[in-house]
């Protein structure tokens, strides 16, 4: 008896990929319009339209999956990842390391900017202090820093999980469809094309100041360095696993942890430098990444899609499916 197999591209399914980001980038664009037409990042509309901004990579990821079917029905849900959960120890593990390892990523990075002057560290957090008083309305009283810092550290694993509901939003587009899309070139090319394209997504917010304070190309180009950093550990996760949910996970992760270096310095710092998607945090990056490749964990992918181990690669021609 033959195993079931999803029906996958042979080659990079180009036509659906120009779609896809037409898509996700033009759905984000129209998305965030309400903002470039009103108050920007301040429009008490922001906390309403970035969460819905998350979920257009998903959109575009529906639609050219049941539009244009690619992938072709009979095996879609695991071209996305989304099951089944196999091999379910290694997905376990992945899922578990997706969750608790982006935070202390995190807090490597602001040890990393701290040595490199980027940033001070303040643990008397007068810093930190200074922004929940100017955030209080008028003669509120002021609750102990000290409880406010544990309670945002403790809230840190609690944060992932609420996170990634919204995170799952983007990463159904980029690690659920468009890595696996563009997995026929490779591991690396498919890795960083697919970084560099979530990082442009970021865009229409990034040019208003978002993450980095800065309204112009630079700020876009410091997301996609960000992107392509992240989207290498999001991407190893996808791959090595064979599942789209550790990728959410650790996408939840990261965004929960994101506000960590705010805690700490002693003054706003320059987030270009040090914050999670800054220079800092490609250094952390560049090492874990560089460990990963020197032990081999970038060439050891579960059996998906051709039963010679590589996931989601271009299918051997005369290829047969081993027995179930």
């Amino acid at each position: 008896m033959t195993a079931a197999r999803p029906s996958l591209p042979r080659r990079v399914p180009w036509s659906a990929v120009i779609v896809f980001v037409a898509l996700a980038c033009g759905l984000a664009w129209l998305v965030a319009l309400p903002l470039w037409l009103g108050a920007g990042l301040a429009s008490p509309l922001t906390p309403v339209l970035l969460p819905v901004m998350m979920f257009t990579p998903a959109v575009a990821a529906l639609i050219v999956t049941f539009a244009l079917r690619v992938p072709a029905p009979g095996g879609r849900a695991r071209f996305l990842g989304l099951w089944p959960l196999r091999p379910a120890k290694r997905v376990v593990w992945l899922m578990v390391a997706g969750w608790l390892v982006p935070p202390v990523l995190v807090a490597l990075t602001i040890l990393v900017a701290a040595a490199l002057g980027f940033v001070q560290i303040d643990l008397a957090f007068g810093g930190f202090a200074a922004q929940i008083a100017a955030a209080l309305p008028p003669g509120t009283p002021m609750p102990p820093i000290e409880l406010l810092v544990v309670a945002q550290f403790a809230m840190i694993p609690a944060g992932a999980l609420l996170n990634s509901v919204l995170a799952f939003g983007e990463e159904l587009g980029w690690r659920g469809w468009l890595l696996p899309a563009l997995r026929p070139l490779g591991t690396w090319p498919a890795l960083l094309l697919s970084g560099a394209i979530w990082g442009l997504w970021h865009s229409p917010v990034i040019l208003l100041g978002y993450n980095f304070g800065r309204i112009d190309f630079s700020g876009v180009l410091l997301m996609v360095a960000g992107c392509i950093a992240w989207g290498i550990l999001l991407g190893w996760l996808r791959l090595r696993s064979a599942s789209l949910w550790p990728a959410v996970l650790a996408h939840g992760a990261l965004n929960a942890a994101a506000g960590l270096v705010l805690v700490v310095a002693a003054s706003a710092p320059d987030m270009a430098l040090a914050g999670p998607l800054g220079v800092a945090a490609w250094i952390v990056i560049a090492v874990v990444v560089l460990v990963l490749v020197v032990t081999g964990q970038f060439r050891h992918q579960p059996e998906l899609a051709d039963g010679h181990g590589r996931l989601l690669s271009v299918p051997r021609e005369g290829a047969v499916n081993p027995p179930s």
